[in-house]
């Protein structure tokens, strides 16, 4: 039986192959110029990577080769029935199954307290900063995609990004709201962390942290 493939690009080769045979330059081409970058970890050798691994798994094989000038030889993959039925499993758990992620936002979230109170906040004001700059982008080129003719479906993903982009913003402008009224609590316990309160040892002449 097939191994299973976790490599998102796996997934999206498998679609664009059902759409014709192509060799690995093509479908690198073909996920550049509809912007895949955004949403799939993309590099030519991380694809000839995924083509491989997708070859030996049974879900695309060699159906031709070419050459074009001087360029090596080329050889044309076409997705199998197996592949076509792990496309549509994968895709399917990936959209009904929500799964747990570890975003680098999140983990330094959990640790934001060690740094000052107002280095933490010029910091989250930054990225507040970035963030409206990059919802405007994505809401401006969606925008362009969908004057130019192509359904909103086909750019849903980033209809996605803009919403989830959006609530984050939505989330710091909170988290600085309540840094910033005093009457809220949020600043005495980070005060109170840098000062030594929070983790001191009981014994306030015990600097070692052994017991006396």
């Amino acid at each position: 039986m097939p191994r299973r493939m976790t490599n998102l690009l796996g997934l999206a080769v498998l679609v664009y192959l059902e759409e014709r045979p192509m060799h690995a330059y093509e479908l690198h081409r073909q996920l550049l110029d509809r912007d895949a970058a955004q949403t799939f970890r993309l590099s030519y050798g991380a694809l000839y990577s995924v083509v491989r691994q997708l070859d030996a798994a049974g879900f695309i094989s060699p159906s031709g080769t070419d050459r074009a000038g001087r360029m090596p030889e080329r050889t044309t993959y076409t997705v199998t029935g197996e592949g076509r039925a792990e496309t549509r499993r994968w895709l399917s758990r990936l959209i009904a199954e929500p799964q747990h992620e570890y975003p680098a936002f999140a983990a330094a979230l959990s640790l934001i307290v060690v740094l000052p109170l107002d280095d933490a906040r010029t910091l989250l004001e930054a990225r507040l900063e970035r963030l409206g700059g990059d919802v405007a982008a994505i809401a401006e080129q969606r925008t362009a995609i969908v004057a130019g003719g192509l359904h909103p479906i086909f750019v849903i993903e980033d209809e996605y990004r803009e919403r989830v982009l959006g609530a984050e913003a939505d989330f710091i402008q909170t988290l600085l709201d309540r840094l910033d009224d005093p009457d809220a609590g949020w600043t005495e316990p980070w005060r109170a962390y840098h000062q030594g309160v929070v983790g001191a040892p009981e014994n306030p002449a015990d600097t070692t942290g052994e017991p006396s």
